[in-house]
């Protein structure tokens, strides 16, 4: 009898104990997750839980920046430096001379000399503006001798030989005072000019006997002393 009560009474003991230890809180662990980690606490018939949630990290909004534009910024282009291809203007490209031009009168009774300017770049071009002064004049009085008809083909200048080929239409022929006339005229204009000494004219590059029909031509003429 005495044995039964000792073993109640052991057993009732123990459940107190047992009773007292599930009523005692039980301390939460040391966290020792890093920053991102969190932890829930649950608490389920006197006893504690403890559940470790990780946190999701925060993602990075900032723009990473381009250093491209800075590159590309500081690139400097330099131009390819250009060569100048133009000749300079010589001095004889701008030449110009007063020189002395006959003419006639409307009832082409004699000769009349007036001053004319030209402009050349070469002998050539001299010779070739000295006959275009001849078929033009400024003065209503004085009549040209040689007409705006007649063409200049080709000036050629060599050893103070000069050689003029002209086209001549029928129509700018003259009477034979007129063909004399045209002839002197030519003769003076440009025997004016020291480096000529000879002049040959040539009628579609052939030499003819007489101009116009009325005065023989001479191949060449020479300046007269």
């Amino acid at each position: 009898m005495n044995k039964k009560i000792w073993i109640a009474a052991l057993l009732v003991t123990v459940m107190a104990v047992a009773a007292g230890c599930g009523s005692k809180p039980t301390a939460a662990p040391n966290q020792t997750q890093g920053a991102g980690t969190e932890t829930n606490v649950t608490e389920v018939e006197g006893e504690t839980i403890t559940e470790p949630v990780t946190a999701e990290p925060e993602e990075n909004t900032t723009p990473t920046e381009s250093t491209e534009g800075s590159s590309e910024g500081t690139t400097t282009t330099t131009p390819p430096s250009e060569t100048s291809t133009e000749t300079p203007a010589t001095s004889e490209s701008n030449q110009k001379k007063t020189i002395t031009v006959f003419y006639t009168d409307e009832e082409e009774l004699e000769l009349h000399k007036a001053s004319a300017e030209i402009s050349y770049a070469s002998d050539d071009a001299k010779y070739k503006a000295a006959f275009e002064s001849l078929q033009q004049s400024k003065d209503n009085k004085l009549v040209p001798l040689w007409s705006k008809e007649i063409e200049l083909k080709s000036v050629q200048f060599k050893d103070g030989a000069l050689t003029l080929d002209i086209h001549m239409p029928d129509t700018a022929r003259l009477g034979a005072g007129g063909e004399s006339y045209a002839l002197d005229a030519l003769k003076q204009t440009f025997f004016q000019f020291d480096e000529v000494k000879s002049l040959d004219l040539l009628v579609d590059g052939q030499q003819i006997e007489s101009l116009m029909g009325h005065v023989d031509l001479e191949h060449p003429m020479t300046r007269s002393e």
